[in-house]
């Protein structure tokens, strides 16, 4: 499961997804929003994303999962709108017959969801002022992009 949505994201709207007999571990990530960024106070985060993409460029990192460590089982959430401190702004599983290719997976997975995922995120912070952040802007300039 490869998706954007406006929905809330728990746990198990991940860990469904992959579960599988021959899994010896289920990793989880959740990304949840902080009331800091930097020092400076949160208020709220809005993201926005170009959907068709981001949710192809989410199925392209677990062929890049696959292809690395073998891993068939991926999912990755991620939500827009706007969020409040302490709500999930991203879910990744991974399922693997052993924790330590998961680990690294999952890991991978959200690392690279932030350089090439289309999702743009706006910190607003108590004072009023705001900011956008976007995905890795070196990635969309190198279309050779190395992910060793």
């Amino acid at each position: 499961m490869f998706k954007v949505t406006e929905r809330v994201i728990t746990a198990n709207d991940v860990i469904q997804s992959v579960e599988a007999n021959d899994a010896g571990a289920i990793i989880t990530f959740l990304g949840t929003v902080r009331n800091n960024t930097g020092g400076r106070q949160t208020a709220y985060l809005e993201y926005e994303a170009y959907i068709p993409m981001a949710e192809k460029k989410m199925a392209d990192i677990a062929d890049e999962i696959r292809d690395e460590w073998g891993i068939e089982k991926v999912a990755i959430l991620h939500r827009i709108g706007r969020l409040e401190i302490g709500e999930v702004s991203v879910a990744v599983a991974v399922a693997s017959p052993h924790r330590k290719d998961g680990f690294e997976a999952c890991k991978y997975a959200m690392d690279r969801l932030k350089q090439i995922v289309p999702i743009w995120k706006r910190e607003v912070w108590s004072d009023g002022e705001e900011e956008w952040v976007s995905p890795d802007p070196i990635y969309f300039k190198n279309e050779e992009h190395n992910r060793d």
